[in-house]
């Protein structure tokens, strides 16, 4: 139990009826998980408006409801506070509830479009390597320091991330390394939160079913940065564009990473090969498992923010080179037929890009490139015939398939990839709806030496359609299917 007003500190409110001096239980959001003298946040989502269940909330026993506008109904004993945005609200309440656990470690976000679960997994385990005990909040998974937990989003909501942070305190962590989505920020999840430093990785084409405009969904990124304190620094890629335009507006220490301009961090690729890569960070040379330009950016912020943390530096440079591959992030195997197989998140046109770049950079040439693809339902449109000309331009075969369709019609979308493939490449596309029976066509197609990617899913192990998930992991059903053919 906590005393409200120690709760409301920092919370701006417009109007308030009844008394702030009482003490409350919970705070909660969703009206299904109220019970006796809990606080009921009404936020307004992007599906469901949670000023429709005030009255539910009450009848469940909340004694205090924080929104945007009083109901017409307001019953005598509860107390109503009226604020601007409860999203905000929640996010100060939420960190005063488990007082303000960011402050007792070193919490570090991680932004972009691109790499921010990589990111994070690494960074999570290079200190864990190092001998701390280390929190992580991404995409795949939960962590606190040895124990895991189920990810259900990028960024989970306010009084999770909060909850986790507090066990996090209670168990000694250190650091906390967490992805931040420009839905979390835009939904205010990061309010209310202490952050040692921030990282910018790249900004690409993706969310614009929410954001709308690009401008809008990389300024809703750069928020991240424009509320870190003058305590915190701030890590950027500045060979993208947009790095820059991240650091114009913070208090932080000011860094920035680079494989092709100057930067505080510079990296250069000294060797490319299919089974690792040899880097220099900082002029010293360093042999990595993890290949590709877009993993080199990712070791050095890394590197860099490793650096920015404390830690010794040839003692980083040690443990980088002993760092595996996150689980879907260009995660592969050669088949007994040495062919080749790469599976990859990439579910955005730049990533889609930078993974068959990096595929082709590594062919010799007498090999073919298979790519299986899809994009998901109900999300961005306008990438769907993006990625299905860089899948047709860039592979010798591709076949575009299901990937979580949710809501749609999967040959719907399909037939908007299509849409993106120049005539000459018409010949080089086959589609097939069944997501288990592209990877398989794949594997027929393929010959010795070949390179089969499959793209889009990456760690997820299910397949959403209507509301339903069923089993299917990418990485299983390529080895399935390549194991099949060689018997």
């Amino acid at each position: 139990m906590m005393l409200l007003k120690d709760i409301l500190y920092g919370v701006s409110l417009s109007a308030v009826s009844g008394s702030t001096n009482i003490m409350v239980n919970e705070v909660h959001f969703d009206s299904r998980k109220v019970e006796m003298d809990d606080v009921f946040v009404a936020v307004r989502g992007t599906i469901t408006d949670g000023h429709e269940y005030i009255s539910k909330a009450v009848e469940s026993g909340a004694i205090t409801v924080v929104c945007e506008e009083f109901p017409e109904l307001m019953v005598n004993g509860v107390t109503y506070l009226k604020v601007n945005n409860s999203n905000s609200a929640l996010a100060i309440i939420a960190s005063n509830f488990y007082e303000t656990p960011s402050k007792n470690l070193k919490l570090v976000g991680v932004t972009g479009t691109n790499g921010k679960t990589t990111v994070t997994t690494l960074l999570y385990d290079l200190f864990t390597k190092a001998g701390y005990k280390v929190g992580l909040l991404s995409t795949i998974r939960v962590m606190i320091h040895d124990k895991e937990y189920p990810a259900t989003h990028t960024t989970p909501d306010v009084l999770s991330i909060n909850k986790y942070l507090s066990q996090m305190s209670e168990e000694g962590v250190e650091f906390c390394f967490m992805e931040v989505s420009s839905h979390g920020i835009h939904q205010k999840r990061t309010e209310g939160l202490h952050f040692a430093g921030a990282i910018f990785t790249n900004l690409s084409h993706d969310h614009l079913d929410y954001h709308k405009t690009f401008a809008e969904y990389r300024d809703t990124k750069k928020k991240l940065f424009d509320d870190l304190p003058k305590s915190a620094f701030c890590l950027s890629n500045t060979d993208d564009k947009n790095g820059l335009v991240m650091l114009q507006n913070t208090k932080s220490k000011k860094l920035t990473y680079a494989l092709k301009s100057y930067a505080d961090y510079r990296g250069q690729i000294l060797e490319k090969q299919f089974d690792g890569q040899l880097l220099k960070l900082d002029d010293n040379e360093i042999w990595t498992k993890l290949i590709g330009d877009f993993n080199a950016y990712n070791l050095l912020a890394i590197y860099g923010t490793a650096c920015e943390l404390g830690l010794d530096k040839m003692e980083i440079l040690r443990l980088i080179s002993e760092l595996e591959t996150v689980d879907g992030r260009f995660q592969y195997f050669i088949s007994k037929d040495k062919i080749k197989a790469i599976v990859d998140y990439a579910h955005t046109p730049d990533a889609l890009k930078n993974v068959l770049i990096t595929i082709n950079a590594l062919r010799t040439g007498n090999e073919s490139v298979i790519t299986v693809v899809g994009c998901g339902g109900d999300r961005d449109k306008s990438k769907r015939p993006v990625m299905g000309h860089i899948a047709s331009e860039m592979s010798d075969q591709a076949i575009f398939t299901s990937d979580n369709p949710r809501s749609e019609p999967p040959m719907e979308i399909i037939k908007e990839m299509e849409n993106g493939v120049e005539p000459q490449n018409t010949k080089k596309i086959l589609s097939i709806e069944d997501r288990g029976q592209a990877i398989k066509a794949a594997c027929k197609l393929a010959a010795t030496n070949d390179i089969i990617l499959v793209a889009g899913k990456g760690h997820e192990t299910y397949q959403e359609t209507n509301g339903v998930r069923t089993d299917f992991d990418d990485y299983k059903e390529l080895q399935k299917a390549l194991e099949s053919l060689n018997k």
